[in-house]
């Protein structure tokens, strides 16, 4: 592992959010973006269980923040898994400058023991270095945040010493910490490589079937445009065959349309296509590593 200079200097910053359900992951994003674009769950079964990515300017900075619950979440099936890490995977290449762990303040249980592990396990063994504690429902503690952190179990202050930065760093901090590099890997490069090799193939794709339907449209057209024509000349009472011709042109030129924009639409977001469907080769190791720690976890309870 490894960290790379930001291509965009520092005005990008890829941000991917992890933590156990119910910590806060989807209200924290919308509290640093400013605005509710990830859905906060009110219960267990709303909790989306799927990747998503959200970008947004605060403070002139650029910002794009990947929620990411598939890490922590012990309901997914291994295919379900393996899917969702693909696509996290795949949001924050060519590599995080931030990985927010999100913890509930209050009782530290055994799986948020697990957390740097998991982190690891998905993107490295570099990757605390990049990781920011992020502390949510402070307003439910009775006491200071700093005073419940001074009382904290030996687990919870280890946790805290793993990662860079404590919970009231900021992401300029460790970007500055990191001269303004983010965390990377072979795995992370190998699937930026990838991405761009699917996302040019995708466009040539689109492209070649925009050019097949402009040139299919053209040669439709011309034919009814000659047919209408041939009517108009012939000195005939054809006025209803004109009629239904020219509708069917016009029919013909809405769909034709309908279909460009389609097609210029997915051209514009094969990033997002190849980001969503791609199942990286890594993706199994590290369904293994993370089901290793949930049986870990399991014994444990036991």
């Amino acid at each position: 592992a490894e960290v790379q200079s930001c291509e965009t200097g520092m005005s990008l910053r890829r941000m991917v959010l992890v933590g156990r359900t119910g910590a806060g992951k989807s209200s924290s994003g919308n509290t640093i973006l400013g605005k509710k674009v990830f859905r906060a769950a009110k219960s267990a079964a709303s909790v989306t269980k799927e990747c998503w990515k959200e970008t947004g300017e605060v403070d002139d900075r650029q910002l794009m923040l990947v929620d990411c619950p598939g890490i922590f979440d012990t309901s997914l099936s291994e295919k379900e898994l393996i899917k969702e890490m693909s696509k996290c995977i795949n949001m924050t290449a060519p590599g995080p400058h931030a990985i927010i762990l999100v913890i509930k303040l209050g009782p530290y249980t055994e799986e948020e023991k697990l957390s740097v592990e998991k982190i690891r396990a998905v993107f490295g063994e570099e990757a605390d270095k990049h990781t920011i504690i992020l502390f949510t429902h402070g307003d439910e503690l009775t006491e200071s945040i700093e005073q419940t952190l001074s009382e904290a179990r030996h687990d919870l202050k280890h946790l805290i010493e793993l990662c860079v930065l404590k919970f009231l760093d900021k992401v300029d901090n460790l970007l500055l910490m990191n001269l303004g590099k983010y965390y990377t890997s072979d795995m992370f490069q190998n699937v930026e490589e990838m991405l761009r090799d699917k996302e040019e193939q995708l466009r040539k794709k689109y492209s070649q079937m925009i050019q097949e339907l402009t040139d299919t449209f053209n040669k439709e057209k011309t034919k009814l445009e000659d047919t209408i024509k041939n009517q108009k000349q012939s000195g005939q009472e054809k006025d209803l065959k004109i009629k239904e011709l020219e509708e069917e042109l016009k029919q013909k030129d809405r769909h034709f349309k309908e279909f460009k924009r389609f097609y210029k639409q997915k051209y514009r977001a094969v990033r997002q296509e190849v980001e969503e469907t791609h199942v990286n080769e890594n993706i199994p190791e590290i369904s293994r590593k993370l089901k290793k720690l949930r049986n870990i976890l399991i014994l444990k309870r036991v």
